[in-house]
């Protein structure tokens, strides 16, 4: 089956799925940029402002703080992302279980294949022990 086949056989509830991890994948993404971006922004050179320089500082690490707490928030999100991909690359992947299905399949079969003949060749060799021990005994004349 081609890429294109495979794709275009995913159910569209999945297709759906996928297309909201990727969105989720930029926004978090996106989201990191913009606040790392606006941390760095804070870093800047005294400039004259109609605050006070302890006031400025205060509100400079209060949006530093609210800042790098929507880092962590997207990069968790960004973690529980991958988490929820390994779900459903797991739930999904259906050729990959397909083969293991098979695999086992097979070895169990070659495994049964050679139980019946250790089996058979038990049977042959009893009833041969059998066939002699009744010779014995219905030959003997101490019956």
């Amino acid at each position: 089956m081609s890429q294109g086949a495979s794709s275009r056989a995913i159910p569209q509830s999945k297709e759906a799925l996928l297309k909201s991890y990727t969105l989720r994948l930029k926004e978090d993404v996106k989201s990191m940029l913009d606040n790392y971006t606006e941390v760095i922004k804070l870093a800047r050179v005294e400039e004259e402002s109609q605050l006070s320089k302890s006031t400025q500082a205060e509100q400079d690490q209060y949006e530093m703080q609210v800042r790098a707490s929507n880092i962590v928030r997207a990069g968790e999100s960004l973690m529980k992302l991958v988490s929820d991909l390994k779900i459903f690359l797991i739930l999904n992947d259906f050729p990959s279980v397909n083969e293991s299905i098979s695999n086992k399949t097979q070895l169990y079969k070659h495994l049964q294949n050679e139980l019946d003949a250790k089996l058979l060749s038990l049977r042959d060799e009893l009833a041969s022990d059998l066939y002699e021990l009744e010779e014995e005994y219905y030959s003997s004349v101490y019956k």
